[in-house]
């Protein structure tokens, strides 16, 4: 499979997970590898962004030591060795505390997480990438350099902000349609909200579940979003 193929398919593996594997050097047992679960959502860069609380144990790990992996795969799989996985290698980095657009981007992602600065003490970091190493399934295994995964967003945090913002007050019922291909008639009660768009595809949260909805072919303007949004209405309105 070619290189930018491949690529392809990692990028739209991470941009469809929101949780992951982050493993850190271990300060309590050194040269230890640690396991946590943290969510994450992508800057605008596209490198992920995390956000830890100063009391657990894989922020004393990062602020000890940097370097960090941070494991996504397909969840709905049967068979997880059958299916996509990706491992970041990554310095981690914190977040500047004047950077509002990373914060608010992960807010609409996660909105609970808003009131978590009120009781602990939580600092956004970067995970930058290093290398990356995805297995597309048995034998389709890949390194991939950090600028052949990332795909920076084409909008500003404005335009997206705006974007969003018009998706959430006027186009709910479409938005339960693009969904419907996931969730079936389920969708039918749900209130879905747009977290986040980029050159891909769109982010809908429903409830505390993240869901992805590629469009047919990349975008670059909040033009082509609207051309890509109505063509994924009109194939869903099509769909039995």
């Amino acid at each position: 499979m070619a290189n930018a193929a491949v690529a392809s398919q990692a990028r739209a593996l991470l941009l469809s997970c929101y949780d992951g594997v982050l493993s850190t050097l271990s300060v309590a047992l050194p040269g230890y590898p640690f396991g946590s679960v943290v969510p994450f959502c992508l800057d605008r860069q596209g490198q992920p962004i995390i956000l830890i609380a100063d009391l657990a144990q894989h922020y004393k790990n990062v602020a000890a030591d940097p370097r960090v992996s941070l494991l996504v795969f397909e969840r709905s799989a049967d068979d997880l060795q059958a299916h996509g996985r990706l491992t970041l290698l990554a310095d981690a980095a914190r977040v500047a505390v004047d950077d509002t657009d990373t914060a608010a981007r992960y807010y609409r992602f996660f909105p609970e997480s808003r009131g978590y600065h009120r009781t602990h003490g939580f600092e956004f970091w970067r995970l930058a990438l290093c290398r990356s190493r995805y297995i597309g399934g048995f034998g389709a295994i890949h390194w991939l350099a950090p600028q052949a995964l990332l795909l920076a967003n084409p909008f500003s945090a404005v335009e997206e902000e705006g974007m969003v913002e018009h998706m959430n007050a006027d186009h709910v019922a479409a938005m339960r349609d693009y969904l419907r291909a996931q969730l079936g008639a389920a969708v039918d009660t749900l209130q879905p909200a747009m977290a986040g768009v980029d050159a891909a595809g769109i982010h809908l949260k429903v409830g505390p579940r993240v869901y992805r909805v590629p469009f047919a072919s990349p975008v670059s303007s909040a033009r082509e979003v609207r051309a890509a949004l109505v063509a994924l209405a009109q194939r869903c309105r099509a769909s039995p």
